[in-house]
């Protein structure tokens, strides 16, 4: 009896095979793909499961979670209107669609959910505005609550520069800001949140590097640096970030490919900025090279050293993700059709390929962790 006792302890004791396993969502755009697709990832293996598609629905470029992760926020595409879609994350990993709700002001191209789970941000790159939605307590997104419209242009990169395109949107480690990196006008314009009515009023800007064309930030783990991504001259400029004021401080830039290099390809550009949940690493990936920059981040001074480029084996990464320990990174070739997997050296941050686990996810271009 006791023998049989101290099996049955064992057992209860040892992990099961679901522990090491998390759900991941995949946002696709063009191509073949006919909507959001979804894979289970092992973190001790490093494997993907074949991903399945499991929401139908136009064009769901990006995705976003709310703070308790039961709620899943697409732009998309509902029939010839853009719009923001609301899903219920089920147990399964399945999704049920909520609502969707038009944004009005044309395709948007990045969404993110305020901490308070109050509100919602997306940011249309075309039309040069952002929007914000009021989040229902039943999960759904309601009609859009403001529409903020961004002004100017720097002009330095000709075209590309000549009108505003807010291309990101985010909030201070505390909730009380909200940055949006502009590539039009070589700004972070910076909002104050006004919690009691979840709405935004224009706080600031924080200007980065002429031509540069601000995409994508990211804050430091400690909340001291706000590393920004600028997609044109695939650099990142450091900030130096108080809290206190909501402002940015310009300190740094790095280049996250040497001139030599990025002039080999005629269509170079930077897509996604990672911070590795140590703080010590940072991570942008290089559509034309193919690639992931890996940087050195002084805790101190916020500078970045490139420490390596590491090609992600397939075509055009329009985004990169880590999960939550930090080990894994995994990168979405659009081109390619392809997510590719990587494992983070926890000494140094260089990353490894993972030959054995590469799956298809057409036209990839936004990754989502469950955890």
């Amino acid at each position: 009896m006791m023998k049989i006792a101290a099996i049955t302890l064992l057992l209860f004791l040892a992990p099961t095979s679901n522990a090491a396993s998390v759900d991941v969502y995949f946002g696709t755009r063009g191509g073949s793909s006919k909507g959001i697709y979804h894979a289970k990832f092992n973190t001790e293996t490093g494997k993907l499961s074949p991903a399945d598609l499991v929401a139908e629905i136009g064009g769901p470029g990006f995705l976003a979670l709310s703070p308790d992760k039961t709620r899943l926020y697409a732009i998309c595409q509902q029939g010839k209107e853009p719009s923001v879609a609301a899903y219920e994350v089920k147990s399964d990993g399945s999704l049920n669609l909520l609502n969707t709700t038009p944004t009005g002001d044309g395709g948007a191209a990045h969404i993110s959910v305020h901490p308070s789970n109050r509100f919602l941000m997306t940011a249309q790159y075309g039309s040069g505005s952002v929007a914000v939605y009021q989040i229902e307590k039943n999960g759904r997104v309601g009609k859009r609550s403001q529409l903020l419209k961004h002004e100017g242009g720097s002009g330095v990169a000709g075209k590309r520069q000549e009108k505003p395109h807010p291309h990101w949107t985010g909030y201070s480690p505390d909730g009380k800001f909200a940055f949006v990196p502009d590539l039009g006008l070589d700004q972070v314009v910076i909002y104050k949140v006004n919690g009691a009515k979840a709405s935004l009023s224009k706080h600031g800007v924080a200007q980065s590097i002429p031509g540069g064309g601000p995409r994508h930030m990211r804050f430091s783990i400690d909340g001291e640096f706000i590393y920004l991504l600028n997609e044109l001259e695939l650099a990142v400029t450091t900030f130096k970030y108080n809290a206190a004021q909501g402002s940015a401080k310009q300190l740094t830039t790095t280049r996250a490919l040497s001139p030599e290099t990025k002039a080999k390809e005629r269509f170079n550009s930077s897509s996604e900025i990672l911070v590795h949940p140590n703080g010590r690493f940072v991570y942008s990936a290089n559509r034309g090279n193919d690639s992931v920059t890996v940087y050195n981040a002084n805790p101190k001074t916020g500078k970045l050293v490139v420490k390596e480029v590491q090609a992600i084996r397939g075509a055009w990464p329009r985004n990169i993700n880590m999960d939550a320990s930090g080990r894994w990174l995994l990168a979405a070739g659009a081109d390619s059709s392809t997510i590719s997997v990587f494992e983070i050296d926890q000494q140094n941050g260089e990353l490894t390929y993972q030959t054995k686990s590469i799956i298809n996810v057409p036209s990839s271009i936004c990754i989502l962790f469950n955890e």
